[in-house]
């Protein structure tokens, strides 16, 4: 019995000593809340210049710099303390206020439980210099005016159109109000406007000063004076401005070539480089991915030489130190590596303008030895030679470059090169083709995107309806139609000071699918807005 007893006493001590987890109950989901305020929210003739904002828990402050949004903004920010957990924020001000002027401070997710980093979802302290609370609102919606994706952060405003109203007012003041998107919603709504006439624009502020800079900033713009109490809903369309052609001092690059930087656009522009009077021939080719250009020329005997530069009305002439240097070498590689797709010209870079094709030392021959025939075409401003033949499937092509093929403008040739390529079957390709209806002006570019925005295949109809897509690789393709208002076969931006909008565009809202050896068939209806 004694033994019996024992024994149940051990059981009942192993299990009362069995181990478990102490757990810490149900994470903090609920976000802080105001309790109340010094002055309360939605106060009327307000004089002070200190707000006290007391939380239910302590509170932290994250991204406040980017996150809270003052309207109408203010000349001197004002001072949000303490920056550490609190259970009392304190604003303090540090601008005189504008009288009979409803003020919004949004603080956007800025605000935060200090535990669990719960946001107070877009939390507002407005109050009023005037007798009442200015309520009217106005609504609308942010797009690109190019690309499918939009910019956070964008900032929504709106100028007085009074007495002291000016068409460069974006450039130089802060707007009447102001809003921002922040980090997520493409959508905006301006609150507690006072009635008015006003101009409403939109801006990527990347300096965030609320003023226009065209360098950095992208800007959208309604035509019309927008006139509140309305009701109707905004769309706003984003973009870069096109900066005026502006060119920076040019320096040597190399014994043969000059580089001259420039802002802006250089479509057009003229260069004259002179050795004293003497003109010396040149070739102006651009730097790749560079804002600049490369004046190309023989070397010539001198301590400096002059560039003129002509755009329109814009004359320039700089002196250019000239020392003997050693001359850019003449180096020829082809653009495609091991695979030459069936829809693709073969084509070859040349790290020196081209000045003569000798077609002669030039052969292409299949895998069995034979001989293809080509023709060939040099693009002088790629610095690109383009070899056009018909291609098989299943092929390989050696391309042999013999001395002398080329010759640049230093008069150097080549050195014998060879390259070999294949082609892949036709079953590894998809085609395309689309049936545009609704088309309401042309001339129109279409575009094949992929999922960065890079064009992977394009048309340009001036009427066709029915366009096909061959030979194209495996991808899901957004399509991009430009309608080219002004036939320059490029999409064009807009202008600000020339009320002027950009060139629509347009997409099919879902990506096709073409995939290897797939014939697809797709109606695109392109009416409405």
């Amino acid at each position: 019995m004694r033994i019996f007893i024992l024994f149940i006493l051990s059981i009942l001590l192993t299990s009362c000593a069995k181990r478990g987890t102490i757990t810490g109950g149900l994470k903090d989901s609920i976000p802080p809340i105001m309790k109340m305020s010094e002055p309360k929210n939605f106060s009327t003739e307000f004089t002070g210049n200190k707000i006290k904002l007391y939380f239910d828990e302590y509170i932290k402050l994250k991204d406040i710099n980017k996150q809270l949004i003052v309207s109408p903004p203010m000349k001197n920010k004002p001072v949000i303390s303490p920056t550490s957990a609190t259970k009392v924020l304190t604003i303090t001000l540090k601008d005189t206020l504008l009288p009979n002027t409803t003020y919004s401070f949004n603080f956007g997710q800025s605000i935060q439980d200090n535990n669990e980093g719960n946001p107070y979802q877009q939390f507002k302290y407005i109050f009023s210099t005037g007798t009442y609370i200015d309520s009217l609102q106005l609504v609308g919606q942010i797009k690109d005016a190019f690309s499918k994706k939009v910019d956070n952060f964008v900032s929504v405003m709106l100028y007085e159109r009074n007495e002291t109203f000016y068409d460069s007012i974006v450039y130089k003041e802060v707007p009447r109000y102001v809003t921002n998107t922040l980090d997520s919603l493409k959508t905006f709504q301006l609150d507690n406007l006072k009635a008015g006439s006003y101009l409403l624009v939109a801006m990527k502020d990347v300096n965030n000063n609320n003023k226009f800079d065209p360098k950095t900033d992208k800007i959208a713009f309604h035509n019309e004076v927008v006139t509140i109490p309305d009701s109707a809903a905004y769309e706003l369309e984003l973009f870069k401005e096109e900066l005026p052609f502006k060119p920076i001092r040019p320096s040597q690059a190399a014994g043969n070539r000059i580089l001259l930087g420039y802002e802006g656009k250089a479509k057009a522009v003229k260069l004259t480089l002179r050795n004293g009077n003497e003109v010396i021939p040149s070739v102006i080719t651009p730097f790749e991915k560079k804002d600049s250009l490369q004046i190309w020329f023989k070397p010539v005997k001198a301590d400096s030489l002059s560039l003129h530069v002509n755009y329109n009305n814009l004359e320039k002439e700089y002196t250019v130190k000239y020392s003997k240097q050693k001359t850019d070498s003449l180096q020829i590689s082809p653009t495609q590596t091991s695979v030459l797709h069936l829809g693709d010209q073969f084509r070859l870079k040349s790290s020196v303008p081209i000045s003569k094709i000798n077609p002669e030392k030039i052969s292409i021959m299949n895998k069995d030895s034979i001989q293809v025939a080509f023709t060939s075409f040099y693009d002088e401003e790629n610095q690109q030679i383009e070899i056009d033949f018909k291609k098989e499937p299943l092929q390989k092509y050696k391309f042999t470059l013999l001395k002398g093929a080329l010759t640049d403008i230093i008069e150097r040739e080549n050195d014998s090169v060879v390259f070999t390529l294949g082609t892949k079957n036709v079953s590894d390709y998809g085609n395309l083709r689309l049936n545009l209806e609704g088309v309401k002006s042309f001339p129109i570019i279409v575009e094949l995107t992929n999922a960065k925005g890079d064009v992977q295949a394009s048309a340009y109809s001036e009427g066709e309806t029915t366009l096909d897509f061959t030979f194209l690789q495996p991808n899901l393709f957004t399509i991009r139609i430009i309608y080219d208002t002004n036939k320059n076969k490029i999409w064009d931006t807009g202008s600000y000071l020339e009320k002027r909008q950009t060139e629509e565009v347009r997409y099919f809202p879902t990506e096709i699918d073409v995939r290897a050896n797939w014939d697809v068939d797709q109606t695109l209806k392109l009416g409405g807005g």
